[in-house]
């Protein structure tokens, strides 16, 4: 009995000395689960709380679990098969120290109208967190105002409005892509601006008429630009400097693209490119380079004459991924198919060089981390060629023909383009500004990631061809349908030639093309 007594004592000695759990190692996994491609810690957040900015408890809580959880070190950069530990709402808003359920909606004024407005977007995680930011910044400024908002990855966010629009239910607002916008003119689904802009609603009496013209379908604005942009190689200037190699001169060219690849692969091990160089971008640039483009003006036939050109850039990728150079398809199918510039293999420091929009150096920038050091380069051109190069606008916002409250959604519009300190919270992600006194209000502010993005536009500015005409209607129809199952997958894949390639993409573009006539 005395040994019991002793043992029972000695057990509760060490108990009291023992340090007390903290909460996260009493965190119970209410639910488990596998990141998809498309997932962002927000959106998991908002199925499972209704909350999106309770993201740091599921963060913290699958830290704590380790075996086969993931290990997240950046909220950004969440990869696809990670396993995550979701709390329960209890757990969650222990750990963070707060209720994190939907603040209640302002009181409207007694004499006043209240307005619901729906917004939706695509883009990475730091887009989201900064656009809602500011949404709740408008509201509070306009407490009669409720907007509810979604958002997406790119090609999830183009898969979920489409039977929005084909319902007649899409947002007020929503993101929109110069690639895509004259179909959706064509398509009746938005509402031109310009009686909103003559009336002084959307103030853009400083912006010069250059950063609008994008925007215009037939002579009528339908897309008010976020912010300028420019097609670049973002490199790893640290792995370029690791491969001997200095960084190349503004007027690359292929030629000398492939033989850099080629060398950061066999100096440094890792990818010269990753994913992205397929992409139907490229295939624009490649023949504004020879000064033609991939469409005639208007839109009803193949634009450039010599097939050649893009077969020979195709054998260029079939030499880099034989080599080892940049991923193979099967990887990019695999890897990184819809996945955000969070996970791109530049940030994994898995490759040297990414292919991005110049205002996504700021997801690449927030998920690697302000230690690495990036450079912002001009797409290489042809030997004596021109400039490969354009500006234009990163994306837009519309208002849809749907729109409940088309004035109130005019007004949001030019809160976001217009008022400094909202623009002090998104600080140019979406591309440099088009006001130029919203330029000059944040260039104190600027950080790395959006100086080397400004430094970059400048030097487009004086070095780059001139913007061709918006895409035609069948443009997403032609690169969903034709360009990528019928032309890249097969080349890439090895099931046919570049030559045999390229002639399938004038035969069957050409034919879906004049259709529009």
């Amino acid at each position: 009995m005395k040994k019991i007594v002793s043992l029972l004592l000695l057990l509760a000695l060490l108990l009291t000395l023992a340090p007390s759990p903290t909460l996260a190692q009493e965190i119970v996994c209410e639910n488990e689960v596998v990141v998809q491609a498309s997932d962002f810690l927000s959106t998991i957040a908002d199925k499972y709380y209704a909350n999106i900015l309770a993201y740091p408890a599921i963060v913290e809580a699958t830290n704590a679990q380790g075996g086969d959880f993931a290990k997240i070190d950046n909220p950004d950069a969440i990869e696809p098969g990670w396993k995550l530990c979701i709390p329960s709402a209890e757990d969650a808003q222990a750990m963070l120290g707060q209720e994190f359920s939907a603040p209640a909606a302002a009181a409207a004024p007694a004499d006043g109208e209240k307005i619901e407005l729906r917004i939706a977007w695509w883009g990475s995680q730091k887009r989201h967190d900064d656009t809602i930011k500011v949404i709740e910044m408008y509201e509070a400024e306009n407490p009669n105002v409720d907007i509810t908002y979604e958002f997406a990855s790119f090609n999830d966010y183009w898969t979920k409005l489409a039977p929005q629009a084909a319902g007649g239910n899409l947002p007020d607002i929503m993101q929109q892509d110069y690639a895509r916008i004259e179909e959706w003119v064509a398509n009746d689904w938005l509402m031109p601006l310009d009686g909103f802009v003559e009336a002084g609603t959307i103030d853009l009496s400083d912006v010069p008429a250059g950063s609008l013209n994008g925007g215009r379908i037939g002579g009528a604005l339908y897309g008010l630009n976020l912010g300028n942009n420019s097609q670049t190689f973002i490199l790893d200037a640290d792995a370029f400097a690791k491969a001997g190699l200095e960084l190349p001169r503004q007027d690359w060219t292929w030629q000398e693209f492939e033989q850099t690849v080629m060398t950061l692969h066999e100096k440094t091990g890792i990818w010269g490119m990753g994913p992205g160089l397929d992409n139907e971008q490229i295939w624009k640039s490649l023949y504004l380079g020879h000064g033609e483009w991939s469409y005639s003006n208007d839109g009803t036939q193949i634009g450039y004459t010599d097939d050649q050109i893009y077969a020979d850039f195709l054998h260029m990728m079939l030499r880099l991924q034989e080599a080892g150079a940049i991923p193979s398809r099967e990887e990019v199918v695999a890897r990184f198919t819809g996945v955000g510039p969070e996970n791109d293999p530049i940030v994994t420091q898995e490759s040297a060089i990414a292919s991005y929009w110049s205002n996504q150096i700021v997801a690449i920038q927030s998920a690697a981390g302000e230690n690495r050091n990036f450079h912002l380069a001009h797409l290489p051109r042809p030997e004596g060629g021109q400039p490969s190069n354009y500006l234009k606008p990163s994306m837009f916002f519309s208002i849809t023909k749907h729109a409940k409250h088309p004035e109130e959604a005019a007004k949001f519009i030019n809160y976001f383009t217009n008022n400094l300190e909202a623009n002090k919270v998104l600080l140019a992600e979406r591309g440099v500004p088009i006001s130029p006194k919203i330029q000059e209000g944040l260039k104190p502010l600027l950080g790395k990631s959006q100086t080397a993005m400004f430094e970059f536009l400048a030097r487009v500015e004086t070095d780059s061809s001139p913007i061709r005409p918006a895409d035609p209607a069948a443009h997403a129809d032609l690169i969903d349908n034709i360009y990528w199952p019928e032309v890249i997958d097969p080349v890439l894949f090895g099931l046919i030639t570049p030559e045999e390639g390229v002639a399938t993409l004038r035969k069957l573009g050409g034919e879906l093309l004049a259709q529009q006539e």
